[in-house]
């Protein structure tokens, strides 16, 4: 299997400035690269360049400018070009399948931060340093950098990548590794209803609070970004200013993923069998559309866009989709088995005696059937009826 491992770099001011320059000639390659597809297709023959025809001009570029493009790997300079190339082909084939089509853009220095080495010892060396007291990386061009190792690589190292975060930079390793023994069974099985009120309610009628980390921060946001939109473009003070926002919206991103890590682990420890709702989180997320008057014509009727942007807010701030991807990773780890079910009607359908109506749910909350007279959480029940249809999908699976 493959895993990947992410450490925090710790380069000199010279180093630095190597990994800075690296960002931007590679981003020029890009936007370069951009250009000329660009141009040739605009021409009247409309000619295709493609990502052969791009790597082949690599050495000539490297020898015309030997002082910025020849200084970095080979290697690394073809990933950003097959990296364009992904882009226009995810680009003609959200056009096959009728979706917005969104061209490839071009990079500005700020928004390309991330340079990929394909193979270790081609351009760059993990743990450089073997005998050294101190774990290293070695960048062509930028030299032996010291890397907070945190934790050790398992397997065999396969590609290196250098990543900018804000002032930050970070070494992100993919390793080639014997897949893990699984954990020893438990013989437990549970549904798992994902939520706003509470993060998720299980079959077992316990609870994970949400702990909202994006409302928390909501506040600092607010005025950093107020701080931000008062600035004058290009000057220092804006610099800085974008820097505190970037560091406030990490430090939610960070608190999220270690809340939904933390989560899976527990659920992927306890139990052998885990069904959850599968969600269309995008969908969920979407504007409503809006209601014309047909009164007068060119004005709008009340469609309630306030109060879904403050829904959509929160489904978002819950982190539903890195929670259920880290879910998969680890079971999968783990040797435990994960099932999506359709979530349609779990929290109406009453668990003892089968009646499904809107009415059983008279709040977000109280479920009370109106057949049986069944009373308990709504988000239990829902968890519960997840159980049943993922047991019920896996006994029909073929073998």
């Amino acid at each position: 299997m493959i895993r990947a491992y992410k450490f925090l770099l710790r380069p000199t001011v010279r180093q630095d400035q190597a990994l800075r320059e690296m960002l931007r000639d590679h981003c020029s390659l890009y936007n370069g690269a951009l250009q000329e597809r660009r141009d040739a297709y605009r021409h009247v023959s409309k000619t295709t360049v493609r990502y052969g025809q791009q790597s082949a001009q690599l050495k000539d570029i490297r020898a015309f400018d030997p002082e910025c493009q020849g200084r970095w790997s080979f290697s690394s300079q073809q990933a950003t070009l097959r990296r364009l190339d992904k882009a226009f082909a995810a680009f003609f084939r959200r056009i096959k399948a009728g979706d917005k089509p969104g061209y490839p853009r071009f990079r500005g220095a700020g928004r390309f931060d991330t340079v990929d080495f394909p193979k270790d010892g081609d351009g760059c060396r993990w743990d450089s340093t073997p005998n050294g007291p101190v774990t290293r990386v070695r960048f062509q061009g930028v030299g032996h950098v010291k890397v907070h190792q945190h934790r050790p690589v398992t397997g065999r190292v396969k590609t290196v990548s250098v990543k900018r975060e804000g002032k930050r930079w970070y070494v992100v390793l993919t390793a080639e590794q014997a897949q893990p023994e699984p954990l020893a069974a438990t013989g437990s099985v549970v549904g798992i209803d994902l939520g706003i009120a509470n993060f998720l309610a299980d079959s077992n009628g316990e609870f994970v609070p949400n702990p909202r980390h994006g409302r928390k921060a909501a506040a600092k946001l607010a005025a950093a970004q107020q701080t931000l939109s008062r600035c004058k473009r290009g000057s220092k003070r804006r610099r800085k200013a974008v820097e505190t926002v970037a560091r406030l919206h990490r430090k939610v991103r960070r608190q999220r993923l270690d809340h939904a890590h933390k989560t899976a682990l527990g659920l992927v420890q306890q139990h052998d069998f885990i069904a959850h709702e599968d969600l269309k989180i995008r969908n969920m997320c979407r504007a409503p559309a809006p209601k014309p008057d047909p009164d007068k014509p060119g004005e709008f009727l009340p469609n309630g866009a306030a109060s879904k942007a403050g829904l959509n807010r929160s489904i978002t701030d819950a982190g539903w989709g890195v929670f259920l991807a880290i879910l998969n990773a680890k079971a999968e780890s783990a040797g435990r088995e994960v099932m999506a079910v359709d979530p349609r009607n779990t929290s109406r359908r009453c668990p003892e005696c089968g009646h499904t109506a809107k009415e059983n749910r008279p709040t977000q909350e109280k479920f009370h059937c109106q057949a049986c007279g069944h009373q308990a959480h709504a988000d239990t029940v829902g968890a519960l009826n997840v159980l049943r249809a993922g047991l019920v999908r896996r006994e029909a699976q073929p073998a």
